[in-house]
């Protein structure tokens, strides 16, 4: 399956930016948004299942909301009331029958 991210950016704190990542084929389990600073792990930032059920890191809950166009194959991530430590470059994952496949990251900076 091919990933393909959309809308990072630079945007100043408590700004807002919508992330999208459409999915070449049919959504099969989940997909989501995580994030890595450099030297850090990768972490989770949110998933949605197809069903609709989702999770969020404790850090964005609030002010990050994500959801999925099944029609389009494609998970969207606002992201509001950004903050300088939300800067990371951010991963779409697909996951499917329980493999996990990567979109190229794209980066998000939150500075002023």
């Amino acid at each position: 399956v091919q990933l393909q991210a959309s809308g990072g950016g630079l945007v100043q704190p408590g700004g807002s930016l919508r992330l999208s990542c459409a999915a070449s084929g049919s959504i099969i389990n989940a997909m989501g948004w995580y994030r890595q600073d450099p030297g850090k792990q990768r972490e989770l930032v949110a998933v949605i299942t197809k069903g609709g059920s989702t999770i969020y890191a404790d850090s964005v809950k609030g002010r990050f909301t994500i959801w999925l166009d099944n029609a389009k194959n494609t998970v969207h991530l606002q992201m509001n009331s950004l903050k300088p430590e939300d800067t990371a470059v951010y991963y779409c994952d697909y996951r499917a029958y329980g493999v996990d496949y990567w979109g190229k990251g794209t980066q998000v900076t939150v500075s002023s």
